[in-house]
């Protein structure tokens, strides 16, 4: 069982950076969709994509370091 932990350690940390790479793909749709709807509304929607891709890569980077403290 001990050498399973790495390989169970590594299909873990595949399966954590599917929700991140979703959650990212949707926020980058809704932002061109916003825009594409809306171009004068492109300086008031950037920062909240570019704040809502940070939290979503950092569950991506939490799942990396988990995978190396497992």
């Amino acid at each position: 069982m001990e050498a399973l932990a790495p390989a169970i350690a590594l299909v873990g940390y595949g399966l954590s950076t599917i929700g991140p790479a979703i959650g990212v793909g949707l926020i980058f749709a809704a932002y061109l969709n916003g825009v594409a709807r809306q171009p004068e509304a492109r300086g008031a929607l950037t920062p909240f994509t570019i704040l809502g891709f940070a939290v979503a890569e950092a569950l991506a980077i939490l799942g990396f370091v988990l995978f190396f403290l497992a």
